[in-house]
């Protein structure tokens, strides 16, 4: 709470002469009756007194005018002759001059300390309004709380009112402040520096510079211009507020964080009881229709094309809970990679494989430079990392259409390239692509779920490498496989 003012605090500048001038005045009524009995030294003890009185209560300039009136009153009433300026002895104006020097010099350390004083009990004051108010906002639990924080301290320090604007927030609320301007708070936030903003009176804009970026900008409007002093208070407010709500921006981010991690979690462990429970119905399902397609008689051919059907949707069913599955694993972490250094044409052999009923009349090349060197993989990963990769580019490929498989040395890295003549991942290409459950084309009737490129994603992380989409300038998918080259165990040659 701000400091109540004293009655002689309240009085205004031509008071406190007024009174200067009484105290002396009624200092030399006082004395007159005592001219007989005191002599002319104590006497001037007695108006250096009331200027000394005058100084701490009153000021430096009553003070001054005490010194004054005090000289010209003692030379009157008390130095012969008596009710006049002039003096009959010269003597008495080294007298004036040494009570006037003494006075006025008594005067100014009086009212100097005085100041001083109350110097120092303002800045005290105000130390322990910031951390009244310091305590206060680390408390808050939101950005509603920290403005109805703020707006009763300007209110009752600075007798003014304020506005807070924090970035990235609607600041409609803050309007209530006759003219606020936004555009003014938009240039305070780029460049940090606080503006007063002339057309709406005394406004100050502040930015709320935080450790980490500026978070918004403080406006405090006062009916009078702010004295350096009060300047430095608003700013030190001003920084409180920031990190005040920067402390609040990483509470959310913590929760929203925490929050997701949990929530993964818990599908994560769905999608593992799920997958494993459901693995072995889709393999006695599999193994079923596998035998009744050896049965003797042969089923009528209608019945085949149904159990042919049958076979290929449980087959489909089971390499998506395998997916699930796999995916439930990398993101628990709990898969251990099994590195070993070999060749890169092996890995996509093998793949090229196992997808080649997948790859049904889709013309393949593949291009692979004969000076590959030695990568350090797990070679089952990265094999599904291919597997992945090339039946997708078989479901958006046209019947027959290329697909393409080229590797090249790009710095320290292997780059591996898998492209199509498909249609493309939609623009603009963003990191979504690689996220459980999502599609480039939401609405497309081609068969999938979206864990494609979240489980090649995984796969690739863990082996410190990097995955990236494209698309070409001609038309046509790019999945980009950079895996890091490392140094290659020498190979001795064998002898003859």
């Amino acid at each position: 709470m701000p400091r109540v003012k004293s009655p002689v605090e309240r009085l205004s500048p031509g008071q406190k002469m007024v009174l200067s001038a009484l105290a002396c005045v009624l200092v030399a009524i006082v004395a007159a009756p005592l001219r007989e009995v005191l002599d002319l030294a104590n006497m001037v003890m007695l108006f250096l007194l009331t200027v000394l009185v005058v100084a701490v209560s009153l000021g430096r300039n009553p003070a001054i005018l005490a010194s004054v009136l005090g000289v010209l009153l003692f030379d009157v009433f008390f130095v012969p002759p008596h009710f006049s300026l002039a003096v009959s002895n010269l003597q008495y104006l080294i007298t004036f001059a040494v009570m006037l020097a003494t006075a006025l010099i008594t005067g100014h350390l009086t009212a100097t300390l005085k100041e001083q004083a109350a110097e120092a009990e303002r800045r005290e004051r105000r130390t322990h309004a910031l951390y009244e108010i310091a305590s206060k906002l680390a408390g808050a639990l939101n950005e509603a709380q920290v403005r109805e924080i703020v707006a009763p301290f300007v209110t009752a320090e600075l007798s003014g009112r304020c506005a807070l604007w924090l970035a990235e927030r609607d600041f409609s609320g803050d309007a209530a402040v006759e003219g606020f301007s936004p555009a003014i708070a938009d240039l305070v936030m780029a460049s940090g520096l606080r503006r007063v903003d002339h057309d709406a009176g005394h406004a100050l804009y502040l930015p709320l510079k935080a450790p980490m970026r500026v978070r918004g900008v403080l406006l405090v409007q006062t009916p009078d211009r702010l004295p350096e002093a009060d300047l430095a208070f608003v700013e030190a407010l001003a920084s409180l507020v920031a990190i005040a709500v920067e402390r609040l921006h990483y509470v959310e981010v913590a929760q929203r964080s925490e929050v997701d991690m949990a929530t993964e979690r818990l599908r994560s462990s769905i999608l593992s009881a799920l997958s494993h429970d459901l693995r072995t119905p889709l393999t006695v399902l599999i193994g079923l229709a596998d035998s009744i397609s050896l049965a003797v008689p042969e089923l009528p051919s209608v019945a085949q094309d149904k159990l042919d059907e049958l076979r290929e949707q449980t087959r489909r069913l089971a390499g998506l809970v395998g997916n699930l599955l796999e995916m439930a694993r990398l993101n628990a972490g709990s898969v251990t990679l099994r590195q070993e250094w070999q060749s890169l044409e092996e890995v996509v052999g093998s793949s090229l494989k196992l997808v080649g009923d997948a790859l049904g009349r889709h013309r393949l090349r593949v291009e692979l430079p004969r000076d590959l060197p030695l990568l350090r993989f797990d070679a089952v990963l990265i094999e599904r990392v291919l597997c992945n990769l090339l039946e997708n580019a078989a479901k958006y490929s046209p019947a027959d259409g290329e697909i393409r498989v080229s590797a090249q040395v790009a710095g320290d890295f292997v780059e591996l390239t898998v492209s199509d003549q498909g249609p493309g991942f939609p623009e603009p290409l963003s990191g979504d692509l690689f996220d459980m459950f999502v599609r480039g084309n939401g609405e497309s009737t081609t068969p999938g779920a979206g864990l494609g490129l979240a489980i090649c994603r995984a796969i690739v992380d863990a082996h410190g490498g990097r995955l990236r989409v494209a698309n070409h300038p001609d038309g046509g998918a790019r999945v980009l496989v950079s895996l890091p080259r490392g140094e290659p165990p020498l190979i001795e040659p064998e002898v003859a």
